[in-house]
């Protein structure tokens, strides 16, 4: 089950320089000029879960796995991007194909970086993209409601459904406001509305890039953000693009003291990534043996037979039942054998509703 975010913003933001750290590689070019990104470079990191190595301490797991997300490194966009500028219609079309964007956003001073507006406002290139991405879902959406309510008046159910949820899309853009405002009425208006893959429908998670000295406190540029943010209903963390790059090519065992005379406790990169698992509405279940401890990733409000489904397609298929033990129970009675003697571990049936750090074991027959 892939999942991926899509790190966007102004050219000479701090995204490549971002994606570099997160993925601990070089594959993306980091230089100071506009559209040094051209081709987007895609990464896998692994999502941090600290009771994944609790688990693998009580099983003896030979193997620990974490869950993962990937991040996309899109290329910079800029003024004019939804009628073609700077390679706008490609940059829109790689965003079209994620699932959360991760909007970077320069929140420091430094006269040897160029800003491509001429001066330092975040808030105001947040609302430089969304505005392209508005633009871009209301030419899309201008074209395709009226055609959508013409096959609606030929009796057309599909079209029916499409015509009102992307037609109160087309309203709100109108407005001035991004698509993910709307709140489609049942499963269906909810399908065709996801199958629109709109821009703006997409959820956002706003990262502050400061100064070195910045990273534990932020600064007014980031709480300017995280402001726009809460009125917005999006997330937002604040992270040193520059420390981030650094952190990535030291040894693991020197990290924590590098962090701490920083004045901080995790990478902002922790953050980023915890920020996004959130974003995307996903929670974490866990599989735990002698051979390996592992963790998956399924949306919020799964049930039992989707998260089998995460392993195998086959698991989904037979699934009988799902031996289920609650994280803390798991851990505060030693174990599987332990949580099965004290009552706590649930034999779960189809309509089990997954929750967060359940430790599951599926029964299945095809």
């Amino acid at each position: 089950m892939g999942f991926r975010c899509g790190i966007v913003g102004l050219p000479n933001v701090g995204k490549s320089t971002l994606f570099n750290a997160l993925t601990q590689t070089a594959a993306a070019q980091a230089a100071n000029y506009p559209f040094c990104t051209i081709e987007p470079n895609v990464g896998n990191v692994a999502v941090p879960d600290e009771r994944l190595d609790a688990l693998a301490a009580i099983a003896k797991s030979a193997k620990v796995i974490e869950t993962q997300l990937g991040f996309v490194d899109i290329a910079g966009l800029v003024r004019g991007a939804s009628k073609g500028e700077g390679l706008g219609n490609q940059f829109l079309g790689n965003i079209r194909e994620v699932d959360a964007i991760v909007h970077v956003l320069r929140c420091f001073e430094d006269g040897d970086v160029t800003h491509v507006e001429g001066k330092v406002d975040p808030v105001a290139d947040a609302e430089t993209v969304e505005t392209e991405l508005m633009l871009s879902d209301l030419e899309s959406l201008e074209k395709r409601v009226p055609a959508l309510g013409k096959k609606a008046q030929q009796g057309d159910k599909e079209a029916k459904i499409g015509a009102a949820v992307l037609g109160q899309a087309l309203e709100l853009l109108r407005e001035g406001k991004p698509a993910r405002v709307v709140v489609p009425r049942d499963e269906e208006e909810a399908r065709v509305f996801a199958q629109a893959q709109l821009l703006t429908a997409k959820p956002v998670l706003y990262v502050c890039n400061v100064g070195e000295a910045e990273a534990a406190e932020g600064n007014d540029h980031s709480r300017a953000v995280f402001a726009k943010a809460a009125a917005e209903g999006a997330e937002a963390v604040v992270v040193s693009a520059a420390i981030e790059a650094e952190i990535a090519t030291m040894p693991a065992d020197d990290r924590g003291e590098f962090l701490a005379e920083l004045g901080l406790t995790e990478t902002g990169l922790t953050r980023v990534i915890r920020a996004g698992y959130k974003l995307l509405g996903l929670l974490t279940f866990f599989t735990v043996g002698p051979k390996e401890a592992r963790a998956w990733t399924v949306d919020v409000g799964a049930k039992a037979p989707q998260a089998a489904g995460a392993i195998h397609s086959d698991f989904e298929r037979g699934f009988i039942r799902a031996e289920t033990t609650a994280f803390d129970d798991f851990v505060r009675l030693g174990g599987e054998a332990g949580a099965r003697d004290a009552g706590k571990l649930r034999q779960e049936g189809k309509e089990y509703v997954v929750q967060d750090g359940d430790v599951m074991l599926f029964r299945f027959n095809v």
